[in-house]
């Protein structure tokens, strides 16, 4: 079995699971709508400070959430024994972690839509015309946050406060990629400044996370 169809099989088995239970799913929407609730009545979204900053709030609702459905990443694999049984499978294990990072890839991404809209309505943002930019953003942005919370999940997963552990390491290590995202999406927003910049941060960050994840990966699973 090839590469890409091991990775086919990982994802469909874990969207088929979400799609059953919808844990992570309802907890991240749940909680990422919660946010930006509480921001939206916390600073006015008719000033003009306050839609200054909206990037910077979206996207603290969204790493939060993302951090929220990313403790329930591998939580599933412990159960009989099957994070044991997929190590000891001769398939390669950059497979098990593309599937995985994918299929979370996608869980976010369904919860960024209506959150977006949330967000749009709360502030009363105009972003018909930057909708290809934003697009290229938060794309850029949610796999940054995905494969670093996959990768650093996967080290916490036997700890006894996992769900401590994983913000502790995954916010440090990602900052250069949310500052990035912030920066590119105020700019996007305001329209008084291009977004090159942050896109670019983003784009390179994705790049080298990515290629040490998986070159990391088999030696971290191997370690569990």
């Amino acid at each position: 079995m090839s590469l890409a169809q091991t990775v086919a099989l990982h994802l469909r088995k874990d969207m088929r699971l979400e799609w059953r239970s919808k844990d992570a799913a309802n907890s991240m929407l749940f909680f990422a709508l919660l946010v930006v609730v509480v921001f939206a009545f916390a600073f006015d979204p008719v000033l003009e400070d306050s839609r200054n900053i909206s990037g910077g709030i979206a996207w603290v609702a969204l790493v939060f959430a993302t951090i929220v459905a990313l403790n329930q990443s591998w939580t599933r694999e412990l159960r009989n024994g099957i994070l044991d049984a997929l190590r000891l499978t001769p398939a390669p294990p950059n497979a098990l972690f593309l599937g995985k990072v994918i299929a979370n890839f996608l869980f976010v991404t369904v919860v960024e839509i209506p959150m977006s809209v949330m967000f749009v309505v709360f502030y009363n943002l105009h972003v018909l015309g930057s909708l290809p930019q934003l697009a290229l953003v938060i794309a850029l942005g949610t796999w940054a946050l995905v494969v670093n919370g996959t990768f650093f999940s996967v080290l916490s997963i036997r700890t006894r406060n996992r769900e401590l552990m994983l913000p502790l390491i995954l916010l440090p290590i990602s900052l250069p990629a949310i500052l990035g995202m912030v920066v590119a999406t105020e700019n996007i927003l305001r329209g008084d400044a291009s977004p090159a910049f942050g896109i670019k941060l983003v784009a390179v960050y994705d790049i080298v996370f990515t290629t040490v994840s998986l070159l990391l990966f088999e030696s971290i699973l191997a370690a569990e």
